[in-house]
């Protein structure tokens, strides 16, 4: 028997179930697309590659131009910016993996 066996078992989090009890924290990044701060395929391939965590956690993403923190970081407030994060969510979700995002102001 593993001595840490339970970190790789199944863990129920609210109604979803993780596959293991890894968790990726929000780590920012800043590799958005400019001008327009806007998720893309780089993005989507950094967490895609990280879709065996049980939970990830994305990096912090601005609601409004003013709650941008540092340079480079996604929004999800334009279209554009929404589109990218389809495609960073799709990718994730095609994996297996959980995503939440994380909105900071």
């Amino acid at each position: 028997m593993m001595k840490n066996e339970a970190l790789f078992s199944e863990i129920n989090l609210g109604p979803y179930t993780l596959k293991n009890r890894v968790v990726l924290p929000p780590l920012t990044r800043s590799r958005s697309t400019q001008p327009g701060n806007i998720a893309n395929d780089l993005m989507a391939d950094y967490y895609g590659q990280r879709a065996g965590a049980g939970f990830m956690v994305t990096e912090g993403t601005q609601i409004e131009p003013r709650g941008q923190g540092y340079a480079w970081t996604p929004g999800i407030h334009s279209q554009d910016q929404i589109e990218g994060w389809k495609k960073v969510t799709r990718e994730v979700h095609d994996k297996g993996a959980l995503f939440l995002r994380s909105f900071g102001m």
